[in-house]
This record gives structure tokens, C-alpha cells and sequence, in this order.
């Protein structure tokens, strides 16, 4: 039998290190980001649904709906590299420094 908790949106996450408000923060395989900071052992929340602008490295491009990981390594969103994020909300350009991801879908 399975019991109603919470409709997911937004996940309880005790970090070991404070996170900064608007950080992307990466538990097992899910890409979560901080709506506000959460200081080192104290209780929080993460996003882990909705749509947010992740930075990424210039040059590439991809379609809207493209899957999209997130590389943690270098704190980017990238095409190929990294755990999988979700996917693309809008196209991505060459230029953008930022894209619209969808988290986890």
C-alpha cells in the first residue's frame, strides 16, 4: 500500500555544506535547485519540478523538448556530459549563455 506524502514539487534536503539560493544541487540522480540558501545542516527546500534558467557554456544549440544534462563538474548545462536535468523549454542558441530546462521530465 503507498501513502500520499506531498505532491513533489519541492523536496525537505538537509545539506552537509550551505547551498546558495539559486544553486543547482545534484542528489544521486536527481537535479534539484535551491529556491533560497540553505545554511550547512539546517533544513531546506529544493525545486525538483519547474521550469529554470541553468547556465551553460556557449557554442552549442539544441531543439525545444531536447534533453539536457547537468554537468557538475563545470556547474553548466550541457548536451552530452552529466547526469540527465530534463529538457529543453525553449530552443537553445549558440549564443545563449543560459537555457530554459524543464526539470526532470
Amino acid at each position: 500500500m503507498a501513502d500520499y506524502i506531498q505532491k513533489g514539487e519541492v523536496l525537505d534536503h538537509t545539506p552537509v555544506s550551505a547551498v546558495a539560493g539559486g544553486a543547482v544541487v545534484v542528489i544521486g540522480a536527481l537535479v534539484a535547485v535551491a529556491p533560497r540558501p540553505i545554511a550547512a545542516g539546517a533544513l531546506g527546500s529544493l525545486a525538483v519540478e519547474g521550469v529554470f534558467a541553468l547556465p551553460c557554456a556557449t557554442g552549442a544549440t539544441g531543439a525545444q523538448g531536447s534533453e539536457i544534462n547537468w554537468y557538475a563538474t563545470s556547474g553548466v548545462a550541457h548536451a552530452s556530459t552529466g547526469i540527465a536535468a530534463g529538457n529543453l523549454a525553449k530552443a537553445r542558441l549558440a549564443t545563449d549563455t543560459t537555457v530554459d530546462v524543464i526539470l526532470n521530465k
